[in-house]
């Protein structure tokens, strides 16, 4: 009997080992002791086993602690353990101020960008300390100097029982937002090959040095200017991104954990025997004679199969700085290739929960070369079809990797961080965006289309209002069959004040408030998918509405395979949450002055603690308690504005539609 945990959550508690090893009979666990998970599992365990074992490390506030590691019990000294751990806000800022700015504030336990803030000065050091507390409650916290300007490089590794490890080359994560991966690829060609083999051969040691068996990751952090590589943590399971591993080197992972959990040496593998040049099956001989057994040390590896490229599919918003969005997905189109696969997951009722982790998909590109796996990858994602509620961040991702930096591997862990906050990567919709057959939908077209889809809904729901309240002999209002409607949306940063009527059970005239002699028609039919089928002018487009509007985000179409984003009307002076989740602190409070930019509140989404910011100076009036669970466009707060002159407005539009059939009765 054995149990195999996968990469979840339970892969790397080491009180999951050690209870099956003390079931009786004793049950294996596919995957290392609970000793060596214990060690290496805890972040600033692992980082003194490293320095202590020689592998270079980079300047944090445990440099000096010097200890030796127990094999039996799995164990460092108490005492030196407590000497790396910062206990206090007040402590986190003396050891911020020893160890350097920019420094990195991290919870021992925490990972996949939970727990872990980055700092650049001093007046920060306490806020971010008690942010990382309350990601991970319990943890114990560390701090250690930001490496600018580097890769974010790991070693996947592979030990058995009987003290063989080896490295099944390795992985570059450098795209990162939030300090979490957000693609992955291999082999790592940033290091030079003998820099790669050092990397490769210090993680192969610190396996070694705890008697590590099974499956783990070294993760490092390289500077390409210096070529100098420093351990940032070992993980001690399987990672999400694994098949980019096996995709170069031909190794099944999981069936490796197996049979190494079943006491087969690491020679007596079949895919490892052939990835060090021997045979694949042994001669029965070889085996009797011990002639079968390989020198890992000193025998060189096949090089790897090509390239592969995986990117994470996660409920993001990427337009809004990556916020998590939780919601239903009603369509999900996606066919594996012989270039590229993947996997989506999500709740039986096909929901992203609020309370779940922003990732629910996967998708990996190989190809010969660098080049052509991302060429691959850019052609999966923009056939990729995601329908619902959320967001995505496929359309966002889909243009990041056609970006020259990208394509020349001119990257760091920083980059798509810097990408986010400058906001160079536009992903508003422009009249050259949508594809309508062989020809350009422009700007007025779309908003024609969303007009439509607005109307058609607001008059279908009120006329299903009106009927039900006569089947319950109540009197309904006649204003719920008023047959004429004002719908505003905003598109490109132009207000269009559009006058919606309803000539037909599914026919609308569309004209310019303020300008009725001019119209064009348009129909709709709601398809079986839940898509509107809406011709203008003699012309027909499907659209899909995958996001409502509301106070705090505006509606998403999806038309001709395009996300348009229909903005909400700029309101600084109320200050709403776009996203589910749960108000954590005030940070200031009520009746403060706060600057422009400046942050106001934490809120808790999808386990992370994220700050909100006006975008405005002015006096904050609270509306909403800490703790308080909030929906998508709540009222938090709201802003009287110190300069509000200085807001900015959005041009409404006059004049006539560029769209087909536009004119009057008379043309």
């Amino acid at each position: 009997q054995a149990v195999w945990a996968g990469w979840g959550h339970a892969s790397e508690k080491p009180a999951l080992p050690n209870t099956l090893a003390m079931s009786d009979p004793p049950i294996q666990f596919i995957g290392p002791a609970g000793p060596p998970m214990y060690a290496l599992g805890d972040k600033i365990g692992s980082t003194i086993i490293a320095q202590n074992a020689g592998v270079p490390c980079i300047a944090w506030n445990g440099s000096d602690v010097v200890a030796e590691y127990d094999r039996v019990t799995g164990t460092l000294p108490e005492e030196a353990f407590q000497k790396a751990c910062v206990t206090s806000a007040i402590e986190a800022s003396q050891a911020a101020a020893s160890v350097g700015f920019p420094i990195m504030i991290k919870a021992s336990e925490g990972g996949g960008g939970k727990g872990i803030r980055m700092v650049s000065n001093e007046e920060d050091v306490q806020n971010a300390y008690r942010q990382v507390c309350g990601e991970v409650p319990g943890s114990p916290i560390f701090i250690m100097k930001l490496s600018t300007n580097s890769r974010h490089l790991e070693v996947q590794l592979l030990a058995d029982e009987y003290g063989n490890a080896i490295a099944l080359n390795g992985r570059d994560c450098s795209v990162q937002r939030r300090h979490q991966k957000i693609i992955e690829e291999g082999p790592p060609v940033a290091a030079r090959p003998e820099v790669w083999k050092k990397m490769e051969e210090a993680a192969v040691s610190l396996a070694k040095a705890v008697g590590y068996t099974n499956a783990g990751t070294v993760e490092y952090l390289y500077s390409e200017e210096e070529e100098k590589f420093y351990f940032l943590e070992l993980n001690p399971r399987l990672q999400v991104e694994h098949p980019v591993t096996e995709m170069i080197t031909r190794v099944n992972l999981p069936a490796a954990q197996l049979q190494v959990a079943m006491g087969i040496p690491l020679y007596h593998i079949p895919e490892i025997r052939e990835l060090y040049g021997k045979n694949r099956f042994e001669a029965s001989a070889d085996i009797a004679s011990g002639g079968s057994s390989i020198d890992f040390a000193n025998t060189e590896r096949v090089p790897a199969y090509g390239h592969c490229i995986a990117v994470r599919i996660t409920a993001e918003n990427a337009e809004a700085g990556f916020k998590p969005t939780s919601g239903g997905i009603q369509e999900l189109n996606f066919r594996s290739t012989p270039n590229v696969w993947g996997y989506f997951s999500m709740d039986s009722s096909g929901s992203i929960h609020e309370f779940a982790d922003s990732q629910f998909g996967h998708l990996f590109a190989s190809g010969p070369n660098r080049e052509q796996a991302r060429r691959n990858m850019v052609l999966a994602l923009k056939e990729l079809s995601i329908r619902g509620d959320i967001s995505t961040t496929v359309d966002y991702i889909s243009k990041l990797i056609e970006l020259d930096d990208f394509v020349e591997n001119d990257i760091d862990t920083g980059w798509l961080d810097s990408i986010i906050k400058d906001g160079s990567l536009s992903m508003a919709p422009s009249s050259n965006t949508v594809k309508r057959g062989s020809g350009v939908m422009n700007s007025h077209t779309v908003a024609v289309i969303g007009a439509t889809v607005v109307a058609f809904n607001q008059f279908t729901g009120h006329e299903k209002r009106f009927l039900e309240l006569l089947e319950r002999g109540q009197l309904p209002p006649l204003n719920l069959l008023k047959m004429v409607r004002d719908v505003e949306l905003i598109l490109d940063g132009i207000k269009y004040k559009l006058v919606c009527t309803r000539s037909g059970s599914s026919e609308f005239q569309i004209a310019v408030l303020g300008e009725s002699s001019k119209f064009v028609t348009t129909t709709v039919r709601v398809l079986s998918d839940g898509g509107y089928l809406i011709n203008i002018g003699g012309k027909s487009q499907v659209a899909y509405q995958t996001s409502h509007s509301d106070a705090a985000s505006g509606m998403k179409l999806s038309i001709g395979g395009k996300t348009i984003s229909f903005s909400p009307d700029y309101d600084p002076s109320s200050l709403r949450t776009d996203v589910a989740g749960k108000l954590v602190k005030k940070l200031v409070p009520n009746g403060a002055l706060v600057k422009k930019g400046g942050a106001y509140a934490e809120i808790e989404v999808m386990k992370m603690f994220m700050p909100l910011k006006v975008e405005e100076a002015g006096v904050i009036t609270w509306a909403n308690n800490e703790g308080a669970a909030l929906a998508a466009g709540d009222l938090l707060a709201t802003l009287e504005l110190e300069n509000p002159e200085n807001v900015s407005t959005t041009d409404i539009f006059e004049g006539d539609l560029n769209v087909e059939g536009w004119g009057s009765l008379e043309e």
